[in-house]
Order: structure tokens, then sequence, then C-alpha cells
């Protein structure tokens, strides 16, 4: 079980050794970044390929306050979705940065946070996703602050503040769960806590789960520092957005429901009813949002508001199906998220141009990032046969299957989001394809303002990921079926 620890370390050491190493060109650090972060990569899928079934202890705090390390179906899942995404996005990241300043310390930080993300991955023990979930707050609080202006302070104190905040509300709830875990606690599905005589009260400590470990997963109230965020450079809200910091809580809100409370515990209660209701309250409310919101990148990060708490809402619906939907929406939005952002940030490097009615007539000069980005658009609406339209799909499904009434407005909540999202990721559509350029940009106009290469191949390739994942998606079922169902 060395594998897993070593892709932990070696981004570690990697980012560690950005600053230190002081590179005297851009191509020599630039080298020196992809390669660790690719060497990563290939051992996070070695070691998924590899796994033990038991867990790796690394040391034990207190009797039966173990940090340890462990593969099982989720972690193979979110590691696997961080290692396929996170050498593109590092590759972007080279173009991006070159009108950026302090790039070593941005690189060194952007590394780090991924030795972070796949410990949060592999943890095996709900305390040690819980420090690796403090982890990940401070590799990428530096990132949110980068451009060290008043607006990235800002960002970056709101960022501490609610994430934090939310992280030491879980805290309470991880108290209680060590009080009433069996044994060493390690994640198992179904739950692993001892509930005789003390099911209410460990109902009202997963609702503090729940809404401690969502504050990454910007669930309502600890929604306010992800558009807040939207300051920082294009690589990092993709990363805070798609891949990394939302998707860890997201990911730990999974763990808690099913792998340390249950669902059996939760099913029919006022914690069940409470988690889908603030869960569908954050989907409205984040769409809401983001039809009003005229900044490019303040209007993505509304919708990953919204999305994410699609997630909740999956796992929130307590069963196998409701599971296969959130982590079916977690990868597939980690691919329409990070193409959306990865082409607004195209459109400011090479334009200028930061809002949407700014855009109007890019399809000329940028032809390649106008249709990526409408690619991706379509599959987050939910436009078959793109990925988004599977994810919904189960999601839809498991929601009505579920014949409670709460179910039922979380179906309602899903059409109701999906006609706001049409409407705000169209518009800059339609505005991009069926509208003239700007007075201010008829120079534009016989220009090409496509990236390099260094941005056009991530995004190429996401893009026909989204694709394959919607026409193709009965492998990635069928791998998610199995991990609800303990086969995996």
């Amino acid at each position: 079980m060395l594998l897993p620890l070593c892709a932990i370390l070696l981004p570690l050491a990697g980012g560690c050794l950005v600053p230190v190493l002081r590179f005297r060109s851009g191509r020599a650090r630039s080298v020196w970044v992809f390669c660790v972060t690719l060497c990563t990569s290939v051992l996070t899928f070695a070691a998924i390929l590899t796994r033990s079934a038991e867990p790796t202890v690394l040391f034990e705090i207190l009797p039966g306050m173990t940090v340890a390390l462990h593969i099982d179906g989720p972690g193979l899942l979110f590691a696997g979705l961080a290692a396929a995404l996170w050498p593109l996005a590092v590759l972007y990241a080279f173009s991006y940065m070159e009108h950026e300043e302090r790039p070593d310390r941005f690189f060194a930080w952007y590394t780090i946070s991924y030795a972070a993300t796949l410990a949060i991955a592999f943890s095996a023990t709900l305390l040690t996703l819980y420090i690796f979930y403090e982890c990940l707050t401070l590799a990428t609080l530096p990132l949110v602050n980068h451009k060290d202006d008043r607006a990235s302070r800002k960002a970056g104190l709101a960022y501490a503040l609610w994430t934090i905040g939310g992280a030491a509300v879980g805290f309470a709830a991880l108290m209680f769960t060590l009080r009433y875990g069996r044994g060493e606690s390690f994640f198992a599905l179904g739950g692993v806590l001892k509930t005789e005589g003390a099911e209410d009260l460990l109902r009202w400590v997963f609702l503090l789960a729940f809404v401690g470990f969502g504050a990454k997963a910007a669930v309502f109230p600890f929604h306010i520092w992800l558009p807040k965020a939207s300051v920082a450079p294009t690589p990092v809200t993709a990363l805070l957005h798609a891949v990394a910091v939302v998707n860890a809580g997201a990911f730990a809100v999974i763990r808690i429901i099913y792998y340390v409370f249950g669902p059996s515990l939760l099913q029919g209660t006022f914690a069940q009813t409470a988690a889908l209701a603030l869960s569908c309250f954050t989907i409205l409310l984040g769409a809401s949002m983001a039809v009003r919101e005229q900044h490019l990148k303040r209007r993505l990060a509304w919708s990953t508001v919204s999305n994410l708490s699609y997630m909740l809402m999956g796992a929130s619906l307590m069963t196998p199906e409701g599971q296969v939907g959130a982590m079916t929406h977690l990868v597939c939005h980690g691919l329409m998220k990070i193409t959306l952002f990865y082409c607004a940030g195209a459109i400011l490097v090479r334009t200028g141009k930061e809002y949407v009615q700014d855009i109007r007539g890019f399809a000329k000069p940028m032809p390649f990032i106008c249709a990526c980005f409408t690619i991706a658009a379509a599959a987050l609406v939910g436009v078959p046969p793109l990925c988004g339209f599977v994810s919904k799909w189960q999601l839809l499904t498991a929601a009505t299957a579920t014949g409670l009434p709460m179910g039922i407005a979380a179906t309602v909540t899903i059409i109701v989001a999906a006609v706001l999202t049409a409407v705000y990721l169209f518009e800059p559509v339609m505005s991009m394809y069926f509208r003239p350029l700007n007075e201010e940009n008829r120079a534009l106009a016989g220009e090409d303002r496509d990236p390099d290469f260094r941005m056009l191949v991530p995004i190429g390739l996401i893009c026909v990921m989204i694709v394959l994942a919607g026409l193709c998606a009965e492998p990635l079922l069928t791998l998610l079926r199995g991990i609800a169902a303990g086969t995996v």
C-alpha cells in the first residue's frame, strides 16, 4: 500500500521544491511541474489498479483516532477524476500564467493542492479526511490570494472564514462519531456508528456534519465564498469549482451519509428532510443568481453553487440510485465546468473581456473556444446525448423512485433549475453566434484570437470526454453501481 502514500508525497515534495530550485527559465519550471504532475497521475492510477483490501495505518493519535489510507470505491472515483484532469489543468496554467506575476509561488501551491486532494480521496477514516480537508483549504488559500490586490484579499478572507468555519462545525460532528464509532471506525458502506439509544442525537449531529463538510460544496448558508473566489486566476477558479475543493466537499458528504452515519439511521427522518430541503434551496438559489449575474466567471461560479447541490441532493436521497446519481454528476460536472471556466479564461487572456455583453460575435475571432463553450453549456443544461443528460437523468429517476414528498420536490427542483441553466448559459452562446461584434471589438473581425496549443489541447480533450461520457455512459454507470452496491 505504498503507492497511495507515494502519490501524495510526490506532489507535496515537488511543489515545495519549486521556489527552492529557483529555475532560470519558465520553460525549466514548466518541465519540472508537468513531470511531477504526470508522474503523480501515473502513480495514482497504478495505486487504483493494485489497491489493497486492507487500510494502511499511518499512525494513531489516540486509541480510536487513526490516520489511515485506503482506496475504496468512492476514493477510486475521486482520485481517478483528479488524476485525469490535473495534468491538463497544469498544461493550461502554463499558458495562462505567462500573463500573471509570481509564477513560482503559484505552481508551488498548485502542485501541493494535488497532494491534499489525493489525500482526501485516499482517506480511510473520518479523522483522516478531516485533517486533509483542512490541509486543502490551507493549500488553496494562497491561490485565491495570488493576485494580492484588494479584491483577492477579500475573496481569500471570505474563503478562509466560510470553509474553516464550516470545518469547525464538522469538527463537532467528528467528535461525536469518534464517541459512537465501532472500533477504529474505518469507512464502511452502511455506516460505522453504534446508534442504540442515541438515534435522535446522531441525526442532529449528522446535520452538523452535512452543513460543515458541505461548506466546501457551497451549500447554503456557506455558499458566499465561492462566487467571491472567482477573482482568482482562471486555473485556480477551475481547480476550485471543478476538480478539487468543491468536489472534496461533495465527496465528504457522500462519505458521511453512506460510510459513517448510514442511510438506515437517516431515511425518512427530519435529518433527511432538512438535508434535501437545503440542497434543493441551494440549487435554485445558485441558478437564479447565475441568471442575474453579468460577469462571465461569476455567472459560472453561481452555476457551480447550484450544481454542487445536485450532488448533495442525490446523496441525501439515501438510496443506491441516489448515490449513483450524485457520483455521476460529480464526474460529469467536473468535466463540464472546467471546460466552461477554461473557455472564459481563454477569452479573458486573448481579448481582456469579462462580461457576457462584451463577448457578442466572438464565434468569428475565437471559433474553437466558442464551439467548446457551446458543447459544455449544452451538456450542463442536460441536452442528450452529452454527459450532463446522463447525470441529471440518474438524479431525476432516483428522486422520483423514492415516492417521498421531498423526492417529488427534488424532481421539480431539477427541472426548474435546468430551465434556468438554459437561460444563463445559452444567453452567452446565442450572443457569440448570432449577434455582431460590439463597436469596440470590431477590430477583432478577421483575426484569429483562439489561444495557443497549451490551452487548446486541454479544452479540446475535455470536450471529447464530455461527448464520450454521454455516448458511452454504460461503463461509468456500471462502475458507479458497483460502488453503491459495495462490490467495487
